[in-house]
């Protein structure tokens, strides 16, 4: 195959800044430590990580037909990431955010839905894109045409394919799970934040938001609890929760799409369970040391160096 992954969804254009304390009145300027422009979204942020962790990973999604959209495309490609699967939309903006982050790590943010509600995958691109043993679908929520009906085709084209699926979203609230549950049947790897599993759920504890979806279809479920680590538990009825490292937060962006960047890693290189956790584990908290979804993670070799020698929380 061409690929080692296809990522498939949400491509955003993020500007962060830190640390904002407040917004300054009137026309006044306050001074801050850092500014920064990064390829994100529950596929952009993805895509971006598991090119620098070395595997070749395709780009699909959609930009829009402006100065954004050139940085987007020259940013995957400055990274590795191929992105002649990516979309260019005439007459539309690339979906785009602005992101205060404040001391404490909250991210209000401002966002333009853009290019992203627009885009589909056509069957037409059908060979280019599942030109991958791993197939990440991330975004949905925020995908206005592809999410429902147009989400479940492309899965059931992934598995016709013998693909493997993994999963993330964004946004997710109650409302969220009518799109999300007729696709958990073709998900092999589900893997939202424990919040997205607890909103979309009504459940509460990582094990309860396991069932709600195991048993709605999902061959596996990869919670990613924050600073308390990360819950697998799979159809087979494997239970695994494992710890965090002690990290030195300075920004949480994109930390859920770093650790689904690494788990995917692990599984192309066919790692056991525990070490497919820590490896995961280690690219989010590579992003949390610096600002922007792909910060820390230089390359798979410095990521293995990192799961070895962090600290694990006691």
């Amino acid at each position: 195959m061409r690929y080692d992954v296809s990522v498939i969804g949400l491509y955003i254009l993020d500007i962060l800044g830190r640390p904002v304390t407040r917004i300054p009145e009137r026309g006044n300027v306050d001074f801050i430590e850092e500014i920064r422009l990064t390829v994100a979204g529950t596929a952009g942020g993805t895509v971006i990580d598991t090119a620098k962790l070395d595997l070749k990973s395709l780009a699909v999604g959609a930009v829009g037909d402006d100065e954004k959209a050139d940085w987007v495309l020259l940013t995957l490609e400055k990274h590795g990431a191929d992105a002649s699967a990516m979309q260019r939309l005439a007459g539309i903006p690339t979906s785009a955010t602005i992101l205060n982050v404040r001391p404490n790590g909250d991210r209000p943010a401002l966002h333009v839905r853009g290019a992203s509600d627009h885009f589909d995958v056509p069957a037409s691109a059908y060979d280019q894109v599942f030109d991958a043993p791993i197939i990440h679908l991330g975004g949905t929520g925020l995908l206005r045409r592809l999410d429902g009906p147009a989400s479940v085709t492309l899965l059931k084209e992934a598995k016709r394919r013998q693909r493997i699926v993994t999963f993330d979203l964004i946004a997710a609230s109650a409302e969220t799970l009518a799109i999300v549950e007729p696709l958990l049947p073709y998900i092999d790897y589900f893997m939202p934040s424990i919040e997205e599993a607890r909103d979309m759920s009504g459940q509460k504890s990582p094990e309860d938001c396991a069932k709600f979806y195991l048993d709605r279809g999902a061959g596996c479920c990869v919670f990613t609890l924050g600073g308390e680590g990360a819950f697998y538990a799979h159809k087979d009825g494997t239970r695994r929760k494992s710890p965090a490292y002690e990290v030195k937060v300075v920004d949480t962006t994109g930390c859920g799409d770093a650790f689904d960047a690494g788990f995917i890693t692990a599984l192309h290189h066919k790692m056991d369970l525990e070490t497919s956790l820590r490896f995961a584990q280690a690219a989010a908290g590579l992003v949390a040391t610096g600002l922007g979804s792909d910060a820390g993670i230089q390359s798979f070799d410095h990521t293995v160096k990192v799961m070895k020698e962090w600290k694990i929380k006691g």
